[in-house]
């Protein structure tokens, strides 16, 4: 019964906070601070102070910043216009046309920026007036603009990745190569669903481009050189085991600043622009973190976790049904909350569970991933649905139809992860044990 009064409290006082306008991380404090008060006798500011001390302290989370400010600086340079120039002719050829470089674009720019919103940005300001030039389908450039936005929450450097290996305690670098494999195989799936689109439609009738020579797209392909040095120079000093996630990160910006100054996108304006843009993510991120950990302990004091732990043992659900209550939980909490804040406000309570079931919780952490992007695209606060409204000025209902395939795929990449767990398994492992 106490169980039941702490659960009814704590959602009172959040959806009360929320729903007044307060920022998702202060909402997470003041719950917590209720917590305390009404269920312990140890002096709350102290461990307010103690937890926020604690958290922001983590050597680990160092990492979030730079990244997110790797990806600003990435963000004002022309590296998207080059995208296109070295991706286009490889790709105009596949059933689909130049629709693949939505997908292929977003994959590469994610393995280097880590956010989906600046993946959907930096890609969606090249490609959609490319697509809407040459008489692509518009609700296909859309729709897969949408989902495959979402791979920078998954392909390494995943911010959702760091932020969730911090709540739980696990190791960063494992999670980014857990995220690699799925991530591509979610991108083949998008591509798939595309190829099968314009072998079916009865409007697909694009501009058909221009064969180009051999030589003439290797030529082109020089344009995807930096890139490709800087995702080896990010991904490949944490494979070999020449740096953590932290230090990968200061090379990425270091990286990121070379780049920008050789492509002349490098100035004072552009430079305080990308640190200031990363000052204000990083910021409001670190926030939602510090209130989330407050919040574990407080729920801690209470038992609540534990408690809710053993109940779902004593239902006796199978790992299947649990991962399937959990899936429409999270769908349906996507729905209101974006995935950073989903993930940091539910595993107080999820972690004892996954825990008890016997889950690995780096698998898991690519299960909630994925999970969570479809946050991204589900109404009403889909990020990237008001991103795209922004840049195409649609109605929000044609951008959410125009993106329901894409979240159907992402349900499916839930059970092909639960049915071959190695997809996330494999590569960590394997990495593990040669090192």
């Amino acid at each position: 019964m106490t169980e039941i009064y702490a659960i009814t409290l704590f959602l009172f006082v959040l959806f009360l906070l929320l729903g007044t306008g307060v920022w998702v991380g202060l909402a997470l404090m003041g719950v917590a601070w209720v917590g305390m008060e009404l269920f312990t006798s140890r002096p709350v500011g102290d461990a307010m102070v103690t937890t926020i001390w604690a958290t922001s302290s983590s050597w680990t989370l160092t990492a979030l910043p730079l990244f997110i400010w790797m990806g600003e600086i990435l963000y004002r340079t022309r590296l998207s216009e080059d995208m296109f120039k070295g991706l286009s002719p490889w790709l105009a050829r596949l059933p689909g046309g130049l629709v693949h470089t939505n997908i292929v674009g977003c994959t590469v720019f994610a393995a280097v920026s880590g956010s989906s919103a600046a993946t959907l940005s930096t890609v969606g300001k090249m490609s959609i007036p490319e697509l809407r030039a040459r008489k692509y389908p518009e609700k296909l450039v859309i729709g897969t603009l949408a989902g495959a936005a979402t791979l920078g929450l998954m392909i390494p450097p995943s911010l959702a990745l760091i932020v969730y290996g911090v709540t739980v305690n696990e190791s960063i670098t494992a999670l980014f190569f857990a995220g690699v494999v799925p991530g591509l195989v979610l991108a083949v799936m998008f591509m798939g669903y595309v190829a099968i689109y314009a072998g079916v439609s009865r409007d697909w009738s694009p501009v058909v481009e221009t064969g180009m020579s051999l030589a003439e797209k290797i030529r082109n392909s020089r344009f995807l050189l930096p890139v490709i040095c800087l995702i080896v120079v990010v991904i490949g000093s944490m494979y070999l085991g020449f740096a953590t996630a932290t230090e990968a990160a200061a090379f990425g910006v270091i990286g990121g600043l070379v780049l920008a100054a050789g492509q002349g996108s490098l100035n004072w304006q552009t430079f305080t622009a990308s640190l200031m843009g990363a000052t204000r993510t990083s910021a409001m991120i670190a926030l939602i973190l510090v209130g989330a950990a407050f919040l574990k302990l407080s729920m801690g004091f209470t038992g609540l976790p534990r408690a809710l732990a053993d109940l779902i043992a004593a239902m006796e659900l199978t790992r299947f049904q649990l991962l399937m209550a959990l899936l429409v939980f999270y769908i349906v909490l996507g729905m209101f909350l974006d995935g950073i804040s989903s993930v940091v406000l539910t595993m107080a309570v999820v972690e004892p569970m996954v825990r008890e079931a016997g889950i690995d919780l780096i698998w898991f952490g690519i299960f909630v991933v994925v999970v969570v992007e479809m946050a991204q695209i589900t109404p009403p606060i889909g990020f990237n649905l008001f991103v795209l409204q922004g840049m195409t000025h649609h109605e929000m209902g044609y951008i959410t139809r125009a993106a329901l395939p894409m979240f159907l795929i992402m349900v499916a990449m839930v059970f092909v992860l639960i049915w071959v767990p190695d997809l996330a398994l494999w590569l960590p492992e394997t990495i593990r044990q040669v090192r």
